[in-house]
């Protein structure tokens, strides 16, 4: 899959572009479910989970239009989300700035199934960190883990980096 880096040069960003320098400052919610009584109905989804019931996806409460929603789906083949999205459940590359696979997908593998990243599964890898992550949680709630002064931690600040590595993989937390 080739990387596509300039998103504003898409004929589909012009498109959706124009459609909203001339409508957007005119579109009002409660304008678009006074114009729509099936609002709710047509702009929202719900996906039903295996594990988890089901999901409601609803995006009548935003200042959406049928004609916005078709510029974006059309932007979004224009930027082949599709095959973006097959390839990172493949576990291919797809981050190419950093010329890695995302995890993204790893992380809520509620089903275990293998994922392959270099034709090696990574659940295991994946699964050891998120059992490590929740032991030191626990640790730190039940006041077990120390701090540096040999005082329970009271506090924890998370700063997060972004990215699509899964970064604990990379750090051993202490202990």
């Amino acid at each position: 899959m080739k990387a596509k880096l300039d998103l504003t040069a898409e004929v589909a960003w012009s498109k959706l572009q124009q459609y909203y320098d001339a409508n957007g400052s005119k579109l009002k919610i409660i304008d678009l479910f006074q114009q729509n009584p099936k609002r709710y109905e047509n702009f929202s989804l719900e996906i039903s989970t295996p594990d988890d019931g089901p999901i409601l996806l609803d995006y009548s409460k935003n200042r959406l239009t049928e004609e916005a929603l078709q510029l974006l789906m059309d932007l979004a083949r224009a930027r082949e989300i599709e095959a973006a999205r097959d390839a990172m459940f493949k576990g291919e590359k797809i981050n190419f700035t950093e010329n890695r696979a995302v995890l993204h997908i790893a992380l809520r593998n509620r089903s275990n199934k293998p994922i392959l990243v270099d034709n090696k599964d990574v659940m295991p890898d994946v699964n050891a960190v998120l059992d490590h992550m929740k032991q030191f949680t626990n640790e730190v709630l039940s006041k077990q883990w120390k701090g540096f002064t040999g005082k329970p931690i009271e506090d924890v600040v998370n700063i997060g980096i972004g990215g699509s590595d899964l970064v604990v993989v990379h750090y051993q937390l202490p202990g």
